[in-house]
């Protein structure tokens, strides 16, 4: 065989792979560039030292993930290079997870990483409400790097032996009882009327008359199903109310790059914290426990988060220290 034949046949595999090397997006790197930017300017203006946390981040696109700050990417992804937008080394592989998914997990080398969808592939449809959902997932990973996080959820008991994780999802609570779906939605309708009277003389009554339905609420489920109440509620109730936070105060003096704004799916961060805020309270009289099920605790828990901005304003330093029940912090 000539030599220019066997030089090509052994430069063909590198020729086609490099032929195939996938790239980001224009939209999704400026998408994701704000996020970073965006957790920068006011991260520790919503969470004390939440800097310190990590940040590593998988975008989930149909036939690819790329895998960003992250300090040890596992043996199938390969690199795709330093971007500057970003400010990030860059890895790739094919596909694993699902394009629609919005979550924070151990996904890569036991690392806790954000796993997201583009942003029209995910509940979040468009560019700014994606944003502040990246920050949402990224509370998660303040909450997973505090000390005693694992051991605390493991004291729960609440597994049953279970070690993937799912059990957060798939807890057999009492979602078809009547009697709990009822008293959920009395409950509810008693936290809209407490934050309905924010300002005004009736606000303390309110709050008063809200605490005891909510012993009322503890005192009809059984023990291990109020840990669980409590620990959702703790966990993704405070995320929820940690992304109405970062959209509200974006929308008070941050000003989005000039990359992002130009996306044709731009939308101000007022609009965004407005339609978080009414996912938060305007929603609750019209909760149905058996019809959300765990998706009613989201945002049960940040209209907790809310009155205890008011009830407690330090109520965030106690937050990591006493883990797992919001009710403490209303003392």
């Amino acid at each position: 065989m000539k030599p220019l034949i066997i030089l090509f046949l052994l430069l063909l595999p590198a020729l086609v792979w490099g032929q195939e090397k996938p790239s980001l997006r224009h939209e999704d790197r400026v998408r994701i560039a704000e996020a970073f930017r965006l957790a920068e300017h006011i991260g520790n203006d919503v969470w004390e030292n939440w800097d310190n946390a990590p940040f590593a981040f998988l975008l989930v696109t149909p036939d690819y993930e790329y895998l960003l700050r992250h300090p040890n990417p596992s043996d199938d992804f390969l690199p795709l290079g330093y971007d500057e937008l970003l400010k990030s080394e860059v890895h790739y592989r094919k596909r694993v997870y699902s394009p629609q998914l919005l979550a924070t997990f151990p996904a890569v080398n036991g690392y806790s990483t954000i796993v997201i969808g583009q942003a029209e592939n995910t509940m979040a449809k468009s560019s700014t409400p994606w944003v502040a959902v990246a920050l949402h997932e990224h509370f998660h990973q303040l909450q997973y790097s505090q000390p005693g996080y694992y051991q605390g959820v493991d004291k729960l008991n609440l597994s049953r032996g279970e070690q993937s994780g799912m059990w957060m999802l798939n807890y057999p609570f009492h979602y078809d009882s009547a009697v709990v779906t009822a008293a959920f939605s009395k409950l509810c309708l008693q936290l809209a009327s407490a934050l309905k009277a924010l300002g005004s003389a009736s606000f303390k009554g309110e709050v008063d008359r809200y605490l005891d339905a909510r012993r009322e609420f503890k005192n009809l489920l059984k023990e291990n199903d109020y840990r669980y109440f409590s620990f959702q509620l703790w966990q993704e109730g405070i995320s929820r109310y940690t992304e109405y936070r970062v959209a509200s105060l974006a929308s008070e003096g941050y000003v989005p790059s000039n990359e992002f704004q130009k996306l044709p799916d731009f939308t101000p961060f007022d609009i965004v914290a407005a339609n978080l805020r009414k996912g938060i309270v305007d929603i609750l009289p019209t909760v149905n426990l058996a019809k959300s099920r765990r998706s009613a605790f989201y945002p049960f828990g940040a209209a907790e988060g809310l009155l205890l901005d008011a009830v407690n304003p330090r109520w965030q330093e106690e937050y990591f220290q006493e883990k797992f029940y919001l009710e403490r912090y209303f003392r």
